[in-house]
């Protein structure tokens, strides 16, 4: 079984939300077998900034869907898109 590595970009919905506690609460949502390997800051606009997180999953977990969902269900949280996928 391999794994999958993808960079998911995370917008949160305004520049006032605190980027540490959306991060811990992005791990905390993650599905089981899924894990955090780096997270990443990104200046957009007028004072906006993104997280560009890195995730791992397993190959069979049909891919970055269910580590997608949980994150855009997460409070402060605008979009999510995925950036880059690869297998490792």
């Amino acid at each position: 079984m391999g794994k999958v590595a993808a960079v998911l970009k995370v917008m949160p919905e305004s520049p006032d939300v605190d980027l540490d506690a959306l991060e811990e609460r992005l791990s905390e949502s993650l599905p089981e077998g899924a894990k955090i390997n780096g997270v990443e800051t990104e200046e957009v606009a007028f004072g906006l900034t993104a997280l560009l997180t890195t995730v791992i999953v397993p190959d069979d977990a049909g891919g970055t869907e269910a580590v997608e969902d949980a994150f855009a269900g997460v409070e402060d949280v605008e979009s999510v898109s995925v950036e880059e996928v690869g297998r490792i």
